[in-house]
């Protein structure tokens, strides 16, 4: 594993991942039908090359297992055949978390739902035909597949893998790579919904970039955990790369960790970056803004003060209709935001 891949998990944990849903194995068990995996799916033929130059092909694909984000989002294209997933998906009240919009939860096996969670022996009692996830520029650390029983995981059906942050390639590049798989999993991508959806995301992208040059407001990215204020550098990730295309106006941290995903500082310091507007990690690990309430600092700092706090979805889902509303909030938010630094 890479020291850029550690880092990336360290973040996530420290932000709480381990316990984003504590208690929830009653919830997990409950979901999905253990005598219906396959959800009444059609048989069809799979072929597909992933970011590893990796080909798989299944004949008569009936049974996919996908991380949760990333079914969610061929979800949207109208992709067949997920019935099993594994990544954040319910809460502590068993409503979906944002990375599962859209997924009808009794449909699906939910094989784990915290990180290093995931279920193997389920997983091989529904004959899973693929396994379907991202990966994080390391082709050999799938996403939410766990590196102690990796091995026997992937032993029990091909996987096939999307890089979602290669360096370079962004939010964009990654919507098409999602297509493409909906595509091979009997998605209709020439229909009158997807033309839709991609319009509307078109249209937010386009007052993402009218927004940003109206108005330079300076925007922080950041997460809170219990302990950290997490400062973002926007040139890591594949959607704030995106946002920065459109002239989004971040702020980037002068001292980022090793592998230059974040500048960690304590509650004490969280004013270091005064940003007109915070753009606020909304995964279900990471603190939320009545949350950081509690914290003299958060509550003094300019944007704060202002309102002008808006979620920042990490994980994206990676559909022109997961995407949509994400960028129009920003855009919104940049539109309507008054300089407070």
């Amino acid at each position: 594993m890479t020291t850029s891949q550690l880092n990336r998990r360290n973040l996530l944990r420290t932000a709480g991942i381990l316990g984003v849903a504590g208690g929830m194995a009653t919830a997990v068990s409950a979901c999905g039908n253990e005598d219906d995996t396959t959800g009444g799916s059609d048989e069809l033929d799979f072929d597909f090359t992933d970011d590893r130059d990796e080909t798989v092909n299944v004949e008569g694909l009936t049974t996919a297992v996908a991380y949760t984000g990333m079914a969610a989002a061929l979800s949207d294209f109208g992709a067949k055949n997920v019935t099993g997933v594994f990544g954040p998906t319910l809460d502590k009240d068993g409503n979906l978390l944002p990375e599962a919009q859209g997924l009808d939860k009794d449909k699906l096996t939910v094989l784990g739902n915290t990180w290093g969670e995931f279920d193997v022996e389920e997983y091989a009692g529904m004959n899973p035909q693929v396994l379907l996830t991202h990966y994080h520029n390391d082709p050999e650390s799938l996403w939410y597949v766990p590196a102690e029983d990796a091995d026997e995981i992937l032993s029990l059906a091909p996987s096939a893998a999307i890089n979602v942050d290669d360096g370079s390639n962004t939010l964009a590049d990654v919507i098409e790579r999602h297509a493409e798989l909906a595509g091979a999993l009997g998605a209709d991508l020439d229909s009158d919904k997807l033309a839709d959806d991609k319009a509307e995301f078109e249209s937010a992208v386009t007052a993402l970039a009218e927004a940003a040059a109206d108005n330079p407001v300076t925007v922080l990215a950041c997460s809170g955990a219990e302990e950290i204020f997490y400062a973002s550098v926007p040139d890591m990730s594949c959607d704030l790369r995106y946002y920065l295309e459109q002239g989004v106006e971040f702020i980037v941290p002068d001292n980022p960790d090793d592998a230059g995903y974040y500048e960690g500082l304590s509650w004490e310091n969280a004013d270091k970056y005064e940003a007109d507007i915070l753009f606020v990690d909304a995964r279900a690990q990471a603190l939320q803004p009545d949350d950081m309430a509690d914290f003299p600092t958060w509550k003094e700092l300019p944007a704060v003060k202002a309102g002008q706090v808006v979620a920042w979805h990490a994980e994206p889902r990676f559909s022109y209709a997961g995407a949509a509303g994400p960028v129009q909030a920003l855009a919104d938010m940049i539109a309507n935001a008054t300089k407070v630094v």
